[in-house]
């Protein structure tokens, strides 16, 4: 057996996931928050129990090193050397990387360069490497992009009606995110649904974004080149008309940096209801007569069925429409709002089993095999940190 370890870094987080492959044994998983902190929290679910402590931990390097600690202490491993490899989600590849790759000088250039494509993930990305590259140096790290499942979208669905030049020069272009994510659950209702060939993918968290998968293949993506675009999002705008952002900028003296900031971390359902980033928070403003939170709602579940409607033209049709990470596999709330205007596809869902999260939501008289499956993007890591770095 093979230990693989699947991290997901943030700006003052590390999310970990320890597998036993290729069986897909889940060993131990957990979290890091309030890195910098003296109180920061590390949690972790082991063997049927759930672990929560308070712990100084100053930088992503001590998250490591504690969280290597707690493996030899629960003696999950026996030494560091079990670890055969660690698989790191990044979130921008760019046009370099159509797959997972192992990690060398070069690839954290690179990662290092796209930061200015997605500045909130790709810097804290490539912390997280060099934090377990220095505490461990002789395991495979593997790069996991993001960006990497959507480079089959056609050119005509990833191209930007901007002079050619600026393709050729800067790469400016859709790259689609959430790529282990929309790939997980699009193989997962493969599944559930072989005779579907036409999917549309709903990751709809903090960050959102829709895909259109044909065959298995992502031919469109709401994120284009950077997370920005697409869906309204916790704190991010999504689409909005360009000559906004000079607009504002002018009108309100601010700098380039700024309006990034604004568009980034102080828009989105934020922004509009004035009351949280956290659906769940937002949910219940509505439902105390909130207005502005209640049209944050509306907003939000208004775009989702704006990108199912034109991804169900690219597809021309739709047999599988799939919700899933935190608000698409828990708020029955939103998943009634956004089908409600899907009866012209022939979506139809039971309520009953739509209350209940339960796996397959659709009456016996819809034509659209509507599920709501749980994401595993760490699983999708896993297994490409076994066959990139040929652990198998």
């Amino acid at each position: 057996m093979t230990k693989i370890m699947a991290i997901n870094s943030g700006s003052s987080s590390l999310k970990f996931k320890l597998f036993e492959m290729p069986n897909e044994e889940v060993l131990v998983e957990g979290s890091v928050e309030r890195i910098g902190f003296k109180d920061a929290s590390f949690s972790y679910k082991h063997d049927g129990k759930k672990v929560s402590k308070e712990l100084e931990i100053l930088n992503h390097e001590d998250a490591v090193n504690q969280l290597l600690e707690v493996l030899i202490d629960e003696k999950m491993i026996a030494s560091y050397d079990e670890i055969s490899g660690v698989g790191h989600r990044i979130s921008h590849g760019g046009t370099y990387y159509s797959d997972a790759t192992l990690i060398d000088e070069v690839v954290e250039e690179r990662i290092g360069e796209l930061s200015v494509l997605s500045p909130l993930h790709n810097p804290v990305n490539l912390i997280g490497i060099r934090s377990f590259k220095k505490v461990l140096p002789n395991t495979k790290q593997v790069a996991i992009f993001d960006t990497s499942y959507h480079h089959t979208i056609p050119k005509k669905n990833y191209m930007y009606a901007l002079p050619y030049e600026y393709y050729e020069k800067y790469d400016i272009r859709r790259y689609g995110f959430h790529g282990p994510s929309h790939q997980y659950v699009a193989e997962e209702s493969a599944k559930l649904n072989p005779t579907g060939s036409k999917t549309i993918t709903c990751h709809i968290g903090s960050g959102a974004s829709v895909s259109a998968v044909l065959d298995g293949k992502s031919i469109n993506s709401s994120m284009g080149f950077t997370p920005l675009a697409g869906l309204v999002m916790g704190t991010r705008t999504g689409d909005i008309d360009p000559q906004i952002i000079p607009f504002i900028q002018d009108k309100e003296g601010l700098s380039p940096q700024e309006v990034k900031d604004l568009m980034n971390t102080k828009s989105g359902l934020l922004g509009l209801s004035g009351v949280s980033s956290d659906y769940r928070d937002v949910e219940k403003a509505a439902d105390e007569g909130d207005e502005r939170a209640q049209l944050a709602l509306d907003v939000f579940a208004h775009q989702v069925v704006h990108y199912i409607g034109a991804y169900a033209a690219d597809l021309n049709g739709l047999d599988t429409l799939v919700f899933t990470a935190g608000v698409g596999e828990h708020s029955a709330r939103v998943r009634t709002e956004i089908t409600n205007y899907l009866s012209y596809l022939g979506v139809e869902i039971d309520e009953d089993k739509n209350q209940q999260d339960e796996l397959s939501i659709e009456s016996t008289n819809s034509s659209v095999k509507v599920l709501v499956i749980p994401t595993d993007e760490e699983v999708i890591i896993a297994r490409d940190v076994m066959r990139v770095a040929k652990l198998n």
